[in-house]
């Protein structure tokens, strides 16, 4: 028996730790996951160190997980493929498979075969070569449609650049480069991956977060997930990104300022009302200037008690949050499924 223990202390001890995870989401991608896993492992075949693969399927109604599966047993491939219980969004998906990622570094792609894997290893090497936190890739020659996609893209890239303080060419592309202890502090919830350079600036400094060219490739199976409305949702998403980086861990001062300053406009209206009746004697009962210092002086106090609250919120949140925005249903590893 202690012989027996011995060697499973040896092999414990000898097995090298994975250096390299590639996450890679997918949602109806059936036709594009076969040439996915190939391409991926013709790209890693020279790579020195270890890695693996993590498939996450986000609920596909298609053969996506089945045609995944048939990779399983491939030599040479650590594969492990994350079925979740229905489609929870891209940004969900990326949560659960960096959450199941073992490598010193993680790699996240996508899954339609626009992202190229080869650019995977100089992209790794140009992490460290630079000593960053996070490398994003840079679509410079953007295979996509120019006024629904480029422009839209352009544009969305320049604002969230100037509001974030991270100023990169190309925000929305998937192709990422992160240490594994950086990106796992950062909670990705809603739609929030294509900020993912934003919030991790708020775990390090946004000098260690940089972008290098590459390639990238017009879609070949599939339909595009994104339409012209993702602009709208952008704004939005952009909007909630800038309260979050400016006062996720004190809310209260951003509704305190607002209440602040509406308290002091309903204080001067009321104060030259209390004036004009009391030492001028006119009439203020019907004049709408006095409805607008009490809705002022309402709102006041509304937004200094939703400031509280928040405040109150805020503290439950980073006391205790282990919440997850999705539900894994089933893990293949192998031959095997897990619950």
């Amino acid at each position: 028996m202690r012989t027996t223990a011995e060697s499973v202390t040896g092999l414990i001890e000898t097995a090298e730790p994975i250096e390299l995870s590639l996450v890679v989401p997918l949602f109806n991608e059936e036709e594009s996951v076969r040439p996915l896993i190939e391409r991926i492992c013709v790209a890693m075949d020279n790579y020195a160190a270890t890695w693996e693969l993590i498939l996450v399927d986000d609920g596909s109604t298609d053969a996506t997980i089945a045609n995944a599966r048939e990779a399983l047993n491939r030599p040479g491939l650590d594969l492990k493929i994350v079925a979740l219980q229905r489609n929870f969004g891209q940004t969900a998906a990326m949560q659960a498979g960096i959450n199941q990622a073992e490598g010193r570094l993680i790699a996240t792609l996508d899954g339609d075969l626009q992202n190229d894997p080869k650019d995977i290893p100089g992209m790794v090497a140009e992490l460290e070569r630079r000593e960053l936190d996070l490398l994003v890739g840079w679509r410079k020659n953007r295979q996509d449609g120019l006024l629904l996609r480029k422009v839209p893209s352009f544009i969305a890239n320049r604002l969230i650049g100037r509001i974030t303080g991270v100023r990169l060419h190309d925000y929305g592309c998937s192709l990422k480069i992160y240490r594994g202890s950086v990106i796992k502090q950062v909670k990705l919830m809603g739609e929030m991956h294509r900020f993912i350079p934003a919030w991790v600036a708020g775990v390090v400094p946004s000098s260690r977060i940089g972008e290098m060219p590459v390639t990238h490739h017009a879609r070949q199976h599939g339909v595009s997930k994104y339409g012209i409305s993702r602009t709208f949702r952008v704004i939005l998403d952009l909007l909630s990104v800038m309260f979050f980086m400016r006062f996720k861990a004190r809310p209260g001062h951003f509704f305190g300022s607002l209440g602040l300053g509406l308290g002091a406009l309903s204080a001067i209206i009321l104060f030259y009302l209390f004036i004009d009746k009391f030492v001028m004697g006119n009439d203020i009962g019907t004049r709408p200037l006095f409805l607008i210092g009490v809705m002022l002086f309402l709102s006041a106090v509304q937004m200094i008690t939703t400031g509280i609250i928040a405040e109150m919120i805020a503290r439950t949140y980073y006391r205790d949050d282990n919440s997850l925005s999705y539900i894994v249903r089933e893990v293949y590893e192998g031959d095997a499924a897990h619950q």
